[in-house]
C-alpha cells in the first residue's frame, strides 16, 4: 500500500505548461502562473536553449518529459 507521501511523488512526464506552472505556483490563476515559470525559464542561464534543444517553441502547449527533467534540474521540484 502506498503512503500519502508516495502519492506526492514528482513524475517525469508530459504535462500542459499551465499545469505545471500550478504546480509551481499554486495559489495563483494558470495565465499568472505560466508567465511567472516563463520568467524563472529566462532567468536560468542555459534552461531556455536547453529547452529549446529539446524541442520546445513558443506556441507549443506542452512539456515534454526531458523538458520537464530539465526545467525540474534547473528549478528543483514544484
Amino acid at each position: 500500500m502506498k503512503t500519502s507521501e508516495e502519492d506526492n511523488e514528482f513524475q517525469c512526464r508530459t504535462y500542459g505548461k499551465s499545469e505545471l506552472a500550478q504546480l509551481y505556483c499554486p495559489n495563483i490563476e494558470a495565465k499568472t502562473a505560466v508567465a511567472k515559470l516563463n520568467q524563472w525559464i529566462a532567468l536560468n542561464p542555459g534552461l531556455k536553449e536547453g529547452l529549446e534543444d529539446k524541442g520546445l517553441r513558443h506556441c507549443a502547449k506542452q512539456y515534454t518529459p526531458a523538458q520537464v527533467r530539465l526545467i525540474v534540474n534547473a528549478l528543483g521540484e514544484p
